[in-house]
């Protein structure tokens, strides 16, 4: 299982520019707290996998900061023997996920990046409450969505994921 160390590692040796790096952190940091109230309530959450997925959930943007920067990111952490649970961390962080039709509209290769598991959902949470590398509140991520022309489809979703996996949401 790849470590905190190595995880940071990678995002060096891809490229990452140091604004991502921390942005990075930030989100491993939030989704870390976010997963520690999940196991507070019983739920079964792999805190390693959300703490990697987390540090490497943004990887792709070594190469491009568009909506592909996941699917970029998941090969170049396969280069780097990252094992499939993180992988599908990277794949599925975008917003609350993507649906297969959304992906084909984005020009995504034809999946779904919905996520599934605790720690895919927790990760792409965390990604939502962190901007740069500030933390913000699901309410101001709202305001940003609205007036980013987000549609309510996109923004619901967002907002049912955001109560399921955070307590305090």
């Amino acid at each position: 299982m790849t470590s905190r160390e190595e995880a940071l590692q990678i995002l060096k040796d891809e490229g990452c520019e140091d604004k991502v790096i921390q942005h990075c952190i930030t989100v491993a940091d939030k989704a870390m707290e976010i997963a520690k109230k999940n196991v507070a309530k019983g739920r079964d959450v792999d805190l390693h996998l959300v703490e990697i997925g987390g540090l490497l959930h943004d990887l792709g943007r070594a190469k491009n900061h568009d909506m592909t920067h996941a699917v970029v990111g998941v090969e170049l952490a396969k280069k780097h023997g990252v094992e499939k649970p993180v992988l599908e961390i990277i794949k599925k962080h975008i917003g609350a996920g993507i649906t297969r039709e959304e992906a084909a509209y984005f020009g995504l290769p034809d999946d779904d990046y919905i996520p599934r598991t605790w720690e895919e959902k927790i990760v792409a949470h965390a990604d939502n409450l962190v901007k740069g590398t500030k933390v913000i509140t699901l309410e101001k991520r709202n305001k940003i969505l609205t007036e980013t022309g987000a549609d309510e489809e996109i923004r619901e979703r967002i907002n049912k994921l955001a109560h399921e996996v955070d307590p305090d949401e």
